[in-house]
């Protein structure tokens, strides 16, 4: 993923599972596709990011009434069942790592549904995020200088989502295997400038001196790349 508002569409492919989680697992041989649509803006002092996410599933083969997602240190304002432009509330539970949704019914693997999370990513306390050699930090959203108190470094705000580094900053199916199209929206102040995979289909000057990029990305890609 990348920095703006998401749109995916993923084909996932069973794979052999060790000591996994027990709601992982059936979510990664439950689901078959994913779209999501990621709405963000950034509190630079807190290092913040601020997201709506709607993400449309479809069940793999057996018939679902809830889904797994990774959601990492994150805040959850809301979470629920997107349909005819109104959000049903949904019950769900979330222990700081996965997010799990209870849906309203029985989904087949004919049908799909879209759910919807209000969330605050805190990408710099979440203290569980770990990485490897090559890469040694996996907290998947990064802010540099962001009060511009360094001098000769610019203020940045940028992704890293691989391997697992994604689901910090929106809530997704966080695996490698997965890949997407994308849509981002991406609110900054106006004196910044955005980048991300694809295509920058559109940009909206909004009054209290922010703008709002949009990308498009109409390729699949894997979770970890987008950016």
């Amino acid at each position: 993923y990348a920095l703006a508002g998401v749109l995916a569409s993923t084909q996932l492919v069973e794979w052999p599972l060790v000591k996994a989680d027990a709601e992982v697992a059936a979510t990664l041989t439950e689901v078959q596709r994913q779209i999501v649509d990621v709405e963000l803006r950034f509190d630079y002092a807190k290092a913040y990011a601020y997201g709506k996410a709607w993400i449309t599933l479809k069940p793999h083969f057996y018939p679902t009434d809830s889904v797994v997602l990774d959601a990492k240190g994150m805040d959850i304002a809301a979470a629920g069942l997107f349909r005819n432009k109104t959000v049903q509330p949904l019950p769900y539970s979330y222990d700081g790592k996965y997010l799990t949704l209870h849906l309203d019914r029985n989904y087949t693997k004919s049908e799909t549904y879209t759910v919807y999370v209000d969330y605050t990513a805190k990408p710099n306390e979440y203290k569980e995020a770990k990485g490897s050699a090559a890469i040694t930090s996996a907290k998947g959203l990064y802010f540099i200088n962001p009060d511009g108190s360094e001098k000769g470094v610019p203020t940045q705000i940028w992704t890293q989502g691989e391997t697992e580094g994604t689901s910090v900053w929106c809530p997704t199916i966080d695996r490698p295997n997965q890949k997407s199209t994308q849509e981002f929206l991406l609110t900054v102040p106006d004196k910044y400038v955005s980048l991300s995979n694809g295509l920058l289909i559109a940009k909206k000057q909004n009054p209290d001196g922010t703008r709002t990029d949009t990308w498009k990305m109409e390729r699949s890609e894997e979770r970890r790349v987008g950016k």
